[in-house]
């Protein structure tokens, strides 16, 4: 049993180099997350009720997929979590990011059974459903990279981030005391105010709520201005923050391991 519950454990983490049973189950669940959140698309369309019911049965199918799997990582918690006794490991990771959002996938399925509800709830639960899509992050590396440059850059956005924020709510003030005079069904209050200065800051514009007084578009193509300057800053730090990752994985690759001990070789 305990040769067996390794092995499922190897076989549902990320596929090691050589372990085909691993890869294959890797790649199925990749392709079901993909399926289902094609299928929550094409639930916004008109469908027959043979469709709908080939749908439900996907559904189904999936389901019992993603809570075979959600428990075979519960039950093999502790070999992941060596360090802590079995009961702890699977609490331990029962609260992880990634065991939410496998609970996340399947719980809509079943609450409807549980509880009765109706078709609003109904349809909010559907759509945790796209949850799914951050299964893939097991088998990519590309969402912890995201994830790793904004822990490293962390600081550096907050900064950046708040200056913007302090910039939008200063111009979103000016511009309510400036247009509201003369518009006030457009400016209302300030919120209407930081609407616009979001909107001009991120140069969006949707055209929606504007300046007509002179100095309130003197106003508005200074804030415009500054905007691009400012709002490109948190894009900088982060562009920056990948190459670093980048630079960092080349360095990573370049350093040669002992093929018998397995030590750096200097």
């Amino acid at each position: 049993m305990k040769n067996f519950k390794i092995r499922l454990f190897e076989i549902i983490e990320a596929a090691k180099d050589g372990d085909t049973p691993s890869k294959i189950f890797d790649i199925g669940i990749i392709i079901l997350v993909i399926l289902n959140v094609g299928l929550a698309i094409a639930e916004t369309f008109t469908l027959t009720p043979g469709i709908k019911q080939l749908f439900y049965i996907i559904e189904l199918v999936s389901t019992v997929i993603f809570s075979f799997e959600y428990i075979c990582r519960l039950w093999t918690a502790d070999l992941l979590y060596p360090q802590c006794k079995p009961c702890v490991a699977r609490i331990k990771y029962a609260f992880s990011f990634m065991a939410l959002i496998d609970l996340f996938a399947i719980l809509p399925f079943y609450i409807p059974f549980v509880i009765k509800t109706d078709l609003q709830i109904l349809r909010a639960l559907k759509i945790v459903r796209l949850f799914r899509v951050f299964k893939i992050n097991r088998y990519t590396s590309a969402l912890s990279s995201i994830g790793e440059v904004f822990k490293k850059k962390k600081s550096q956005l907050i900064s950046s981030v708040f200056v913007v924020s302090l910039l939008m709510v200063i111009a979103s003030v000016l511009m309510y005391n400036l247009e509201h005079d003369a518009q006030p069904e457009v400016f209302k209050n300030a919120f209407s105010g930081l609407w616009w200065a979001v909107a001009t800051l991120t140069t969006v514009g949707y055209g929606d709520v504007y300046p007509i007084t002179s100095v309130g578009k003197v106003l508005s193509a200074f804030i415009a201005i500054l905007g691009i300057a400012l709002v490109a800053v948190p894009t900088g730090i982060i562009s920056a923050g990948f190459m670093e990752a980048i630079e960092s994985d080349k360095d990573e690759d370049e350093i040669k391991y002992c093929k018998y001990c397995g030590k750096k070789i200097e």
